[in-house]
Formats: structure tokens, sequence, C-alpha cells
């Protein structure tokens, strides 16, 4: 297992004063969260044939809210400074509040959070699943791995999103992947072949994470090497997790830290996490960018909050209104829709995060609207309860228009 990186900060000292009644009181830079391995007692198949893709109902349920006590990953503290979520002075309309209630029962779904201006509007939880537990995330964490590329932009640790991905990863070189920008990778369209199949486990995905390990490399790079490219680079958009796990080894390598680490620093601990983070890490040690992280439902929309706010002082100023924006259009195969860095974009000038079986954060920047939920869905996609969820976004946003 490789050696990983815990960063901590400097104590800041404010001057001191001659009289001790004017004396400031000394302001303390607070030291990162604490971030350490966890380690399962018996760690769960990584055969494609007994993937969580393909578990039942019930062996699913209780993994989404126990993936560490399943799989290797890293864990972060909460934040030393919590993000306090006020309950906000209205409620919802009684109409609205039901449609909601029935379309969780309807998905399987374990919590839903809205927040408007910062404050909770709607709160609640199924499934057994309560305000303290944690879910896991599945791609929403595609959007954290995106957001730390951007916190590595403005630490200088990163050019800019054109740079080159084989400066960075230099095992990249001589395979599809060379001449493939960090934007191109960030945005899907390395013009790479790739099978996303959630029902098939021959496809890509199911079988990224279970290649044998290869001593010294990283598992995303040792399964890039067995893809071909089918269009040049920048030419053609196809969703591909394994782009995003590139990503997060990316932000690893040019940082010299976990994602874990650099998240404890850059996003757990400025958007005020209470429940701290779970990311799950892959047979090499390295935390999986596209997939597997664990988070409270407030912590979601923590996130999402976070990300409407701009993130000032962590990533470059306008990256959220770009890594939001349809930098890919899809025109008439999905007129509206789009994506961005690693954040899909919605019809409204909306965008949002989205994972398999019911997982998303949905910003409404307009309204100033945050709405995250965790489900449970009977299937990995389901193009009815995603709109069903949009649908619901809009009812809610439209209820509460100023």
């Amino acid at each position: 297992m490789k050696g990983f990186w815990i960063s901590t900060a400097a104590l800041a000292l404010a001057g001191c004063a001659t009289a001790y009644d004017a004396a400031p009181v000394p302001e303390v830079a607070a030291a990162p969260p604490a971030v350490t391995q966890s380690m399962p007692e018996q760690i769960a198949s990584m055969d494609p044939s007994d993937s969580i893709l393909f578990w039942g109902d019930e062996r699913r349920s209780a993994a989404f809210r126990d993936m560490e006590g399943l799989f290797p990953g890293l864990e972060v503290a909460p934040a030393n400074r919590v993000r306090q979520l006020p309950r906000a002075a209205g409620a919802l309309p009684a109409d609205v509040q039901a449609e909601i209630r029935a379309y969780m029962a309807q998905t399987q779904a374990a919590g839903v959070m809205a927040l408007k201006d910062g404050e909770v509007v709607f709160e609640e939880y199924g499934l057994g699943f309560g305000a303290d537990d944690r879910w896991t995330s599945f791609s929403v964490a595609k959007s954290f791995t995106s957001t730390l590329l951007g916190a590595a932009i403005a630490d200088g640790a990163i050019d800019s999103v054109d740079t080159p991905v084989s400066e960075i990863i230099p095992a990249l070189a001589g395979t599809a992947y060379d001449g493939v920008s960090v934007g191109q990778i960030a945005s899907m369209t390395s013009g790479v072949a790739w099978n996303e199949d959630y029902t098939d486990p021959n496809s890509d995905v199911a079988r990224m994470l279970a290649i044998a390990p290869v001593a010294g490399e990283s598992q995303a790079v040792t399964y890039a090497r067995t893809l071909e490219r089918e269009a040049p680079a920048g030419e053609k958009w196809v969703y591909k997790t394994l782009e995003t796990n590139l990503l997060g080894l990316i932000v690893e390598q040019a940082t010299g830290q976990s994602l874990a680490a650099y998240a404890a620093q850059k996003i757990v601990e400025p958007a005020g996490f209470e429940g701290g983070m779970f990311w799950m890490q892959d047979l090499t040690g390295g935390n999986i960018g596209g997939c597997c992280l664990s988070l409270r439902l407030a912590d979601y929309a923590r996130m999402g909050q976070f990300a409407l706010e701009g993130g000032e002082g962590i990533v470059p100023a306008g990256w959220f209104a770009t890594a939001g924006s349809p930098l890919v259009d899809f025109g008439e195969r999905a007129t509206g829709f789009g994506y961005g860095y690693q954040w899909w974009t919605y019809p409204g000038d909306t965008y949002g995060a989205q994972g398999i079986f019911g997982q998303a954060i949905t910003i409404v920047p307009e309204e100033e609207l945050v709405v995250a939920i965790v489900s449970n869905w009977p299937t990995a996609t389901s193009s009815d309860h995603r709109a069903g969820f949009r649908t619901l976004v809009g009812k809610i946003a439209e209820a509460l228009k100023d």
C-alpha cells in the first residue's frame, strides 16, 4: 500500500500589544481535518461478476450506508468549523412536501434535503437512514474530484486545463491518452473508446477495478493501457468513469497528496462538513476519483452550497460557473442538457452532480437553491426517476421564488 501524505497547517499568530488589556486574542489557523487509513476486517469481492452493480436490493441498501465496512479507504474527520444549516422560518407548501415524500417512497430514496439561501427548507429520511448516518455517492464523487482539480490549479500545482495529461502522469505517454489535455479528461472528450454499461459484467466500468495490480502503477493507468482511441481528442463525448479516476490521479500526482487529504483542506474544512468523509481506495491504494465517497445527507447539501457560493479562495474565480456550464452541449440528443467539468448541466441554467442508484446534488443558482438526495433505486439508472427528481427540484424552486 502506497504512502499517504497528511498535511498540517502552521499556526498563524497575531501581533502582540504592549498593554495586557489591549492585546488581541491570537488567531490560530485550524489544521485541516485528520486523515486516517480505514481497513475492513474482510474486503468485499472486486470480481466483476459479484460487483455491487449486481447485488440485490437488501444487500445494496446495507452496503450503501457502510462502504467503510466493505472496502479500504481513507477517513477524513469532520471540519473544525462546521457550517451551521439553520432552519428557514417558512416551510415548503404542504402539497410540494407531499410530492417529495411520494417520490421518495416510489424511488426508494433514503433522504432529501433542500437549502434556500443556505437555510433548510425541507429534510426527510427513509429506509431506516438518519441524519447522523452516511451514504455512498457513486458518481457524485466526480464533482468533488473536479473541485479538487480547480483547487490544484488555484494552488499552482497544475498550470491549466490545457496541460497535457502525460506531463503530469508520464506513464500515460504512448497510451490512448497521449496528446489528451487535463480539460479533455475533465469534460470526458478524450476520444478514447469506453463501455459504461452498468448491466454488463464484461463492460469496462465493471472490470476496471478488478484488473490485476501492477507494482508501482495506479490501477487507472494499468487499465488505460488496454484502451484504444475512437476519435480525435476534443471531438467526441463519452461518459467514462475511468477518466475521473485518471483525473484523481492527476490531482494526487500534482499535489503530492491523496484525494482525501487534499479534500480535507479544500472541501471538508471550507464547506464545513459535520460528519466527516470516507473515500474508497482501489487495489493500489489510490482514492477512486470517479466514485465512492460517503457523507451525511447534510454534507452533500453543504457541498452544493459551497459550489453555489463559488468556493472563494479555494478554486479559481468563476470555476464553478465554468465547470457547471455546458462545455459539451448534447444538442438534439437531449435538448438543454450537457456536461461541464464533471458536472451535468440541465435546462434553465442549473447544474448538478449525479450518481447511479439515485444519488444527486442539484444547484439552481438563480434561486439560491440546493437539493440533495440519496437513494437505493432498484436499478442503477432510470431516466424516469432522474426526470422525476428534476421535476421536483423545479417545483421546489417555483414554490420558493422570492
